[in-house]
């Protein structure tokens, strides 16, 4: 760990005041099971640790390929003419080389997937992050506060709801530019009513159990009754619903990006991809093949994974294990 700031996450955590606890053989344990517990309740280490794996792995990806496969992956903006249009591999002309074949301009398919693929992932999780934050924000306060506050945010959600995506993001792009920061805001303004509508359910639920009539009574403010007795029992709701958001996240930035609302050339990414194979399809149909393959293949692993979250967090799924035997 070499940032400085990783120094008062790893305080908060807990990991100094577990080993200072205990007999040696259950210093490992202990540090493990306060610092698991403390992360999830620091959300700056949350934070943290989330953004460096997911940026480490998109580091790690290219060149693990690399010493796999022996392939030169190294994407930049150098043009090869004379590379231009090959087929794949395993089709006539095709060369070891360019595994995946090469686009009009001679550029490696595979590298610009691989590449690509940093752009779309990031792009889909980003404009989760920016819808759940909000989306969750409004539902409380609609959820718990209710009255008015209750009605002007359920009429923006039908707003939001009723409102034609396309025309939204043509609107904002065209006022705001086509580039990531915006394809992030705009993706992240059509995304939060899903989940206004969900928590705002289950706050109007929660704000009527005993835990929270008794904290309001012993004089705790709404703020903190928000906080720490409704929120964390929505977290599991919310996990699964941001986990299969980003399947849709990636879908609709691949869309923009295929309209030339995205992320602008030469930055490779899936829908730009799609968008400059589709004049080839016929004639060269690995252009837009490989590309559409990624978006498939990533969609249906992120939707698979959130099915099995939901699966594990799921509450009234938990089986006594007379009942896990049985199944």
């Amino acid at each position: 760990i070499v940032n400085a700031g990783v120094g008062r996450a790893l305080t908060n955590l807990g990991y100094t005041e577990a080993m200072d606890k205990g007999t040696p053989e259950g210093k490992a344990e202990a540090c493990y099971k306060t610092g698991i517990k403390k992360l999830w309740e620091d959300s700056i280490g949350v934070c943290y640790f989330t953004c460096r794996g997911v940026k480490g792995v998109s580091d790690m990806v290219p060149k693990a390929v690399s010493l796999a496969t022996g392939w030169d992956i190294s994407w930049d903006e150098a043009l090869a003419v004379g590379d231009r249009l090959i087929p794949p591999v395993w089709d006539t002309g095709g060369a070891w080389g360019h595994p995946l074949g090469t686009d009009p301009l001679g550029r490696d398919i595979l590298s610009r997937i691989i590449y690509g693929a940093r752009v779309s992932i990031s792009a889909g999780a980003l404009a989760v992050a920016v819808a759940m934050t909000f989306g969750v924000l409004m539902g409380l306060l609609a959820g718990y506060y209710g009255g008015a506050m209750d009605t002007v945010i359920d009429n923006l959600v039908n707003i939001m709801l009723a409102y034609p995506f396309l025309l939204l993001a043509l609107a904002a792009i065209a006022v705001l530019g086509p580039s990531f920061g915006n394809m992030i805001v705009v993706l992240g303004l059509t995304g939060w009513p899903i989940y206004t509508r969900v928590v705002r359910a289950e706050t109007l639920k929660y704000r009527e159990r005993e835990f929270v009539q008794a904290a309001r009574a012993l004089g705790v403010g709404s703020p903190r009754i928000l906080r720490v007795h409704v929120l964390p029992n929505l977290a599991n709701t919310v996990i699964v619903m941001a986990s299969l958001e980003v399947a849709r996240m990636i879908i609709l930035e691949s869309f923009l990006s295929f309209l030339g609302l995205g992320i602008q050339p030469p930055t490779p990414s899936w829908g730009g991809m799609l968008g400059e194979g589709r004049v080839y399809m016929l004639t060269h149909w690995w252009l837009a093949a490989f590309p559409g393959l990624a978006i498939f293949v990533t969609t249906l692993g992120i939707n698979l994974f959130g099915d099995g979250l939901r699966d594990v967090l799921d509450p009234y799924r938990v089986l006594t294990p007379a009942a896990a035997r049985a199944e």
